[in-house]
This record gives structure tokens, sequence and C-alpha cells, in this order.
């Protein structure tokens, strides 16, 4: 007999998916999820960007490109809505607060010349998301003056346009703009499944405590689990 609950009517045995993560199985459904690559920049990940000149070692944010664009294509291929977001700020610096642009007492900080052009500004080569994990036209690109995703941003819009109920999560850093991101996310009642190979840290200390603290206390802030079980749910397996 058929499963005839309220809520069995409106499950599209075609779309429905179910990803074994922590801390425990989460169901989704195709049509409503949206994968949100977060901050993938030149200025981030690569050698000569800010990430280096703060002195961080950016291979271990490297690790997590490809791992990224294998889910992006699994993704893309199964019809998600993707949006990529950039951390960066308009050439007059008008929308970066002044404590922001003091903080750390840096030699070359935001809007300084840099080896990639000015630091953190839109429209700069450090700017640009990295060339593997490049947007397709039809891919939002949500420039962000601050930490999360959602603050004076137009994605809360994008996400009540597509109906998306739950976000997948990459990028960078677990512990800045990936958390503020979940944690905006998860008051506004969206379910976040981050990846844990997929979001990195230049501290790994950092790293593993921030994956333990989304998972922690029966999820409070989300679900995680490896690049390849997302994969695995979305290629249904």
């Amino acid at each position: 007999m058929p499963d005839m609950r309220p809520d069995a009517l409106d499950v599209d045995p075609e779309t429905s998916r179910i990803v074994e993560a922590e801390p425990y199985p989460l169901s989704f459904d195709l049509s409503t999820t949206a994968l949100i690559i977060i901050d993938m920049q030149r200025d981030f990940l690569e050698p000569g960007g800010f990430g280096e000149l703060l002195g961080n070692d950016v291979s271990l944010l490297r690790s997590t490109i490809q791992p990224t664009k294998d889910v992006l294509e699994a993704a893309r291929s199964a019809g998600l809505t993707v949006i990529h977001t950039r951390e960066g700020h308009r050439p007059d610096l008008m929308d970066a607060p002044s404590s922001k642009l003091a903080r750390g007492n840096l030699d070359l900080g935001i809007g300084d010349e840099g080896p990639m052009g000015r630091i953190l500004v839109r429209g700069e080569e450090g700017h640009n998301i990295i060339p593997e994990l490049a947007p397709l036209a039809n891919e939002p690109v949500v420039d962000k003056p601050g930490k999360g995703a959602f603050f004076e941003t137009d994605l809360q819009l994008l996400l009540q346009n597509k109906n998306i109920e739950t976000i997948i999560i990459c990028g960078v850093t677990t512990e800045v703009c990936v958390h503020t991101t979940v944690r905006e996310a998860n008051d506004r009642g969206y379910e976040c499944l981050v990846l844990e190979d997929c979001v990195g840290s230049y501290f790994p200390e950092f790293q593993r405590i921030g994956i333990e603290m989304i998972k922690a206390q029966g999820g409070i802030f989300g679900w995680v689990v490896n690049s390849n079980s997302a994969i695995s749910a979305l290629e249904r397996k």
C-alpha cells in the first residue's frame, strides 16, 4: 500500500535524495536545493594573493579545489541551482567600514595595490574566482562586502525565488566566511550541508573545530559530510 501521509504526497521519487551525513541522515530534494561556493577567489587561494601576503600557506586551501570541482560538476548534472560568492569592495571602498580597513595594521591591506591588483576590490584580478571553478553564464555571482553571504546582498532573494530549502556549502575559509554564512542561513530556516573536504582553513585546528561546531548538539548549525558521499547522493549511486 502506498504511503498516503500528507508529507509523503509531496515527495517526488525522481528528485528526492538522502545523504548519510553527520549527525544523522539528511533528506533533501534536488528541486529545492542549491550549491553555494563561497569565496573561491584568486586572492585567497593562489600564490601572490592576499592570503599568502598575510603569511598563510595557501596549499591548505588549494586542497579543496578538486573535490569542490567534482561536486560542482555533479550539481550541474543534477540540475541544482548553483551560486558563487566573492568577498570584495567597491573601488571607492565606501562599502568597507573604516574598522575593517584598519584592522591588523597591515603593510598591504584592502584597497592597496598587490601582485594581483588592488586587494579585495571588485573587478581586480585577485577578486576573480579561480579558473578551475569559473561560473557558467547562468550561475549568479553574489558580491558581498562582509563575511556572511546574506549581509548586504541579494542572496536571500535569489534563494526565495528558486524556492530553496537546502543549501550545500563549499568554500573558504571554514571558520570565517563559511561559518558566518551557515549561521546566517540557519537563522533564516535553511538546512545546511557542509562538505568537509570542500571547505578549508589556513589553520588546521580551526578547520577541525569549525567542522565539529557545525554538527554538534544534533546539528545545531547543520550537517557535515564528505564530497564523495554528497556526489553519490546527487547521482543516486
